[in-house]
């Protein structure tokens, strides 16, 4: 049932041109939608990105905005998709890493899943932060600074922001619960 906690808020979704998990953009986005906000999706390149399903091709979805063309002050919060792919790529590109970092230097909400933490990582906004990832990452997180869990879902609030993290697709009824409620704030 359609809620109105999210109406007049409008989150960003950074994806790469190619790379990422489908289900970690449309689940997320859904969740949005349906608490009444408009999802936005950001990319570094413009037309459509593509997505995939683990590591077959999977549907196109029309990018709103580059990150060359827009900031943060448009947006409420950020979500972070996973795929391995995804965040290698956004993680190589400055303009997308200062993007993400915006959201932090400015106290909103950010929502990474699976591989994204990559891409806050290179950011350098995950030292003193609790979160998890894909279980792969974690000493990459701790290599920079973060304290890495294995749970289903983390809200990271000892930070500029609010950091929601889960590890994998099978955490997303999770995982989206907890960023609609930290974009709520």
């Amino acid at each position: 049932m359609p809620n109105n906690d999210l109406q007049g808020r409008t989150i960003a979704f950074l994806c790469a041109p190619e790379g990422t998990e489908q289900v970690e953009l449309t689940e997320p986005w859904g969740a949005v939608e349906r608490a009444g906000g408009t999802p936005r999706l950001i990319s570094t390149a413009p037309g459509h990105i593509q997505a995939f399903d683990h590591l077959d091709r999977a549907d196109t979805f029309p990018v709103d905005a580059t990150v060359g063309e827009t900031g943060h002050s448009g947006f409420d919060g950020l979500v972070l998709p996973g795929g391995v792919a995804n965040p290698d790529y956004l993680r190589t590109q400055p303009e997308a890493v200062a993007f993400t970092r915006a959201f932090f230097d400015a106290g909103k909400p950010v929502a990474v899943i699976c591989h994204g933490p990559w891409t806050l990582i290179e950011a350098d906004v995950v030292r003193r932060r609790t979160l998890t990832s894909w279980p792969s990452l974690q000493t990459d997180l701790r290599n920079a600074g973060a304290s890495w869990v294995d749970e289903e879902v983390r809200i990271c609030e000892e930070g500029p922001n609010v950091l929601v993290s889960s590890r994998k697709p099978d955490d997303l009824k999770a995982f989206c619960q907890a960023a609609v409620e930290a974009f709520k704030r």
